[in-house]
């Protein structure tokens, strides 16, 4: 495992990314983006990221069938589900889809960081 995390993002919404690039800049690799469900599998196949940081709500694949896809056909890959969406909701939805945890974007800036840490950590 490196010392720093290589992270690919997948978030329809550019502000978004850009958001989060710079948030985890300091301490992760951010490898690529993508903005559309259907183009996730290439893209971790081709980038090798050690984490995917999934928005839920992607055109053409949704983010659950994403992450359905990615953690069958990768599954050393971690998923973060990151979304705005309610815990509740979210939580309903999340058996069988092999996402290591759930993030919500309204959660304080330095939650997503430290549970990318965490899946890192218990990896290794």
């Amino acid at each position: 495992m490196p010392t720093r995390p290589r992270v690919l993002l997948a978030d329809d919404y550019p502000d978004m990314v850009k958001a989060v690039s710079r948030l985890l800049a300091n301490d992760c690799d951010v490898v690529g983006s993508v903005a559309d469900g259907s183009d996730l599998l290439e893209a971790a196949q081709r980038l090798q990221p050690d984490v995917i940081v999934l928005d839920l709500n992607l055109p053409n694949v949704d983010g659950l069938e994403a992450c359905r896809q990615i953690t069958h056909v990768y599954p050393e890959i971690r998923v973060i589900l990151f979304t705005a969406m309610s815990d509740t909701d979210v939580s309903q939805r999340l058996p069988g889809t092999g996402a290591s945890a759930f993030v919500s974007k309204l959660a304080p800036v330095d939650r997503l960081l430290s549970t990318i840490k965490r899946l890192c950590v218990d990896r290794g």
